[in-house]
């Protein structure tokens, strides 16, 4: 009986024009995924729904990369023959970032902390093994991520790359990898752009790198959102801003959290709760309706939107930034049915 009923949810959902369907005279849709989400009813939506996909965590440096003369492709590798096998594009993400590195990036044999040059070999080393390894299958990278304070008046975060480099290594990452992959779209992606003033810092970074003629394509606005921000304002603005250097836009990591946001962990509280109440389902809609509305207005400049995690049975929000609390942030629920946000989104 409970086979049947699965059926006949793949039979409804189907009748629905899916995410592809409505956004292919605009953007590709995305998905992040992990190997995980590559068999069973996920993959199903996933080839249903989506054009695109980016591996969640698969391609970060840690984990493709965790001892200096040993990768793990097996994972990427996954991914990316998923894609090729049933048409769908491929995101990299990510080349360098100052999360998820391997400790050995920053140290020699001694023990001792690289020098400017080691780290730079280092890095166009990494950058040119996992490029050269999917040159034609990915379309375009993430290549530097989160290289920008939240806080403090620095464009850059004190990351162990910029303490050793200098603010250089993002142009010399973006020069790496587009000498490995002259085709392939390279994005500087970051959090928060839709606050004033990592906007300003962003936009300072991005432009320094224009100046200077560095191949950057396009700016990744992750998209870590909530159902009270951002307002469309404060979000047109961002697109316009980094549109005006003559970038594309796209959005990389795009949820819709319940609460309000917070960026830093903390445990949960009694009066922390895990209810998706109807209120939350209205908010949620409204506010993924205003989302989509916005990225159509600036077809041509967006160019791509990716959800970050496949449905709501399974969200890296469910455990941050508050411990064991559940969150509701996609489009699709945890049975893998669509939400009344995605009527909003797909019916225009």
């Amino acid at each position: 009986m409970a086979v049947l009923g699965l059926l006949f949810s793949w039979t409804d959902l189907l009748a629905q024009k899916t995410l592809k369907e409505a956004y292919k005279d605009y953007f590709p849709v995305g998905v992040a995924v992990a190997p995980r989400n590559l068999s069973g009813p996920e993959a199903e939506l996933i080839k249903q729904q989506f054009i695109s996909i980016t591996p969640e965590n698969a391609m970060k440096m840690g984990p493709i990369h965790p001892e200096e003369n040993r990768y793990n492709w097996q994972d990427a590798d996954a991914i990316v023959e998923f894609g090729q096998k049933n048409g769908i594009l491929v995101r990299g993400h990510t080349l360098c970032w100052h999360s998820q590195v391997p400790n050995w990036f920053f140290t020699n044999s001694s023990g001792q902390q690289v020098t400017r040059e080691e780290l730079l070999g280092r890095l166009k080393q990494h950058i040119t093994d996992v490029m050269t390894r999917y040159k034609g299958k990915i379309y375009a990278w993430d290549v530097v991520n989160e290289a920008v304070p939240d806080t403090g008046k620095s464009i850059y975060r004190q990351s162990k790359f910029y303490q050793i480099i200098g603010e250089e290594y993002i142009q010399k990452a973006f020069e790496y990898a587009h000498a490995i992959d002259p085709q392939a779209k390279l994005f500087y992606n970051d959090y928060n752009t839709e606050s004033a003033a990592k906007r300003e810092k962003i936009y300072q970074l991005v432009k320094k790198l224009k100046d200077k003629n560095v191949p950057i394509h396009g700016v990744g606005l992750q998209g870590h959102w909530s159902i009270y921000e951002p307002t469309q304002q404060e979000l047109e603005k961002s697109i316009r801003q980094f549109a005006d250097l003559g970038l594309a836009v796209q959005v990389t990591e795009l949820d819709v959290s319940v609460y309000p946001k917070e960026h830093e962990r903390r445990a949960r509280k009694d009066t922390d709760q895990s209810i998706y109440t109807d209120e939350m389902m209205q908010k949620q809609s409204a506010h993924y309706k205003m989302l989509f509305d916005t990225f159509r207005k600036y077809k041509g400049t967006v160019t791509g939107v990716t959800f970050w995690n496949v449905s709501d049975r399974s969200s890296w929000l469910d455990n941050f930034p508050v411990s064991n609390r559940k969150d509701y942030p996609l489009l699709f629920d945890q049975h893998y049915q669509p939400k009344k946000a995605f009527e909003g989104v797909v019916n225009f």
